[in-house]
């Protein structure tokens, strides 16, 4: 019943190992799902910020350029004093300080015998002076020229389309008539204000100004940005870093808010063709694009590493739990298997006490009756009771001695400790203990054996309970035992060997790991109802690592087993004293 318990148990604790492996790999399985479900809401959260705060970068920037061209332009009226005018409106916005470099040049452009006059504003002076065109203003030039030519021009926007350079032309419109009577075309400008900013400014303070505001210290040094134009081939206006290969999100910039500036200097109503009807999001149709990307790679790759990441952490913790439960289970199973070594050690030595007081006890209660006159049954019982209590004494010491090894006390007192002699009381102990057993131990030590440092009575113990297990378990054919001592040197040491070998059936393969467990006992044991409490092994082990050694055993089924014991010898100088004192 106990064994069909131990089975159930066991097939219990597997059955709960593998439900638990299953349930963690449906929870891996669901977590695998969401945690991509959850990268990709992350990934277009956060390229939706990053969009939302390009676009307030394009707003403010093409705010800052409309702003300008609002404050230098004049509301409708005469054109007589127009160059004072802007002049004066030139030098009130440059007094008020707001991004006072942005502007590098102003100029007006006035129709003279059908072809546009350049005059170019001082800074300084605050007058306007006639000037040639300059070279990288001929394409406005030549778009007023047509203008001047009763020409329409249809400009057209997007990507690629007729915004040259960073020239602002705002042409002025004469005032409206009372009955507005309207050319095919529109009213006819009467003059052209040339804004150009400043380039260098624009690179160097008022983009990354913007950048730092809406996308915040943090954002900046996480992206790179680039600023290029949106004609055809493209230039580089401003860049943060190398060249982007793929942009995590754009916007257009430099698109000039037109309907507000023709309310102050034209007709009402935006032109035909340069009007803001159908501005896409992300700051208008511009002349420029800025575009982002992350410093990584891409927001696609930021987000796969924090979802590699995520698996693996979850996947750990998984792991964790099976390990966890694994663990649960195997040290349950071994609680489990000490607790039932416990009852069976509770049982052995229940039943190792029970014989010799047994004896005592029948042999005291003879001792009392008539066979008391006999000296020859008195001195017979006498010797039975002495050997019986010898017997009970020894079982008590084992089970004490096991205790001081779980308490740590096992080795009390170390001293240079000669094993020759060790090993001789050791022997007449053994068979003075199990009753003169009929069994040849042939001793062999090496007369040069070194000493050990250890504690004399510990040591006794450990020779005592091997010599005693190849009595009981090895005495097969000839009933030989082998006890032999000799030194050994390793690694620069100098070791002590202390061998135990019999003859006897072996010890099976799947009982060796056992052996020097606390209260095992092997089949054959149990089967032959050999005495013993399954702490003698256990006690050498304990008695020999605290001596800083080691313990193995080899054995074979049929061809008996040979115990091995490594002590260190003792340091020269308690060797030295060991021989002065012997001498």
């Amino acid at each position: 019943m106990p064994r069909l318990t131990t089975d159930r148990a066991g097939l219990l604790s597997w059955v709960t190992v593998g439900a638990l492996l299953a349930l963690c790999a449906l929870l891996g399985y669901l977590q695998y799902g969401w945690i991509g479900e959850v990268s990709v809401a992350e990934r277009d959260r956060m390229r939706a910020s990053l969009q939302a705060s390009l676009e307030r970068v394009s707003r403010a920037f093409n705010e800052e350029l409309t702003a300008v061209c609002i404050a230098l332009v004049p509301p409708p009226g005469p054109d007589e004093r127009l160059e004072q005018e802007y002049a004066g409106r030139y030098l009130q916005w440059k007094q008020a300080g707001r991004q006072a470099g942005l502007l590098a040049r102003v100029a007006v452009a006035w129709p003279e015998k059908g072809a546009p006059a350049l005059r170019i504003l001082d800074p300084e002076r605050g007058e306007f002076a006639a000037a040639e065109w300059p070279p990288e203003w001929q394409p406005t030039r030549r778009r007023i020229e047509a203008r001047l030519a009763g020409q329409p021009i249809w400009r057209p926007r997007g990507p690629g389309g007729g915004d040259d350079g960073i020239l602002i032309e705002l042409p002025r419109f004469p005032p409206p008539p009372a009955r507005p009577a309207m050319p095919p075309f529109g009213p006819r400008e009467t003059a052209w204000l040339l804004i150009e900013p400043d380039l260098a400014y624009v690179r160097e303070t008022l983009l990354p100004e913007l950048l730092e505001q809406h996308l915040g210290a943090q954002g900046a040094s996480e992206y790179e940005f680039e600023v290029v134009t949106n004609a055809q081939p493209p230039s580089v206006v401003f860049r943060s870093g190398p060249a982007l290969t793929r942009p995590d999100a754009a916007v257009n910039l430099f698109d000039i808010e037109f309907e507000r500036l023709m309310r102050r200097g034209g007709p009402p109503g935006p032109r035909r063709g340069d009007g803001n009807r159908g501005r896409p999001p992300g700051g208008g149709w511009g002349r420029w694009r800025l575009a982002v990307q992350h410093r990584e790679g891409s927001l696609d790759a930021v987000v796969e590493r924090a979802r590699r990441r995520n698996l693996a952490v979850t996947g750990a913790i998984l792991l964790l739990m099976v390990a966890a439960a694994g663990a649960l289970v195997r040290f349950t199973r071994q609680t489990h298997r000490l607790a039932q070594l416990q009852i069976d050690f509770v049982a052995g030595v229940s039943h190792e006490l029970r014989t010799p007081l047994t004896v005592i006890r029948t042999a005291a209660y003879n001792l009392r009756g008539p066979l008391a006159g006999n000296p020859e049954r008195v001195e017979r019982y006498g010797a039975l009771i002495q050997q019986e209590s010898e017997r009970l004494t020894s079982l008590v010491e084992q089970v004490l001695q096991f205790a001081r090894a779980r308490s740590g006390t096992v080795v009390r007192e170390r001293e240079p400790v000669a094993l020759a002699p060790v090993i001789a009381e050791t022997v007449e102990a053994a068979r003075a203990i199990l009753g003169g057993a009929n069994c040849e131990i042939e001793v062999h030590v090496d007369p040069a054996l070194p000493p050990v440092l250890g504690d004399r009575v510990a040591l006794k113990q450990v020779l005592l309970n091997l010599v005693s297990n190849a009595i009981k378990y090895g005495a097969g054919s000839g009933n030989w035992i082998g006890v032999s001592a000799l030194s050994a040197a390793s690694n620069g040491r100098l070791w002590v060997e202390l061998r135990v070998a019999d003859r006897g059936p072996g010890i099976p393969d799947d009982e060796r790991q056992n052996i020097f467990d606390p209260f095992y006992r092997g089949r054959r044991a149990l089967q032959d109802q050999v005495h013993g409490t399954g702490l003698g092994l256990t006690l050498v082990k304990s008695i020999v690592e605290a001596h800083s050694g080691t313990i193995t055993v080899v054995s074979e089924p049929g061809r008996g087993a040979e115990f091995t014991v490594r002590l260190p010898a003792a340091p020269s100088e308690h060797q030295d004293e060991f021989a002065h004192s012997a001498g």
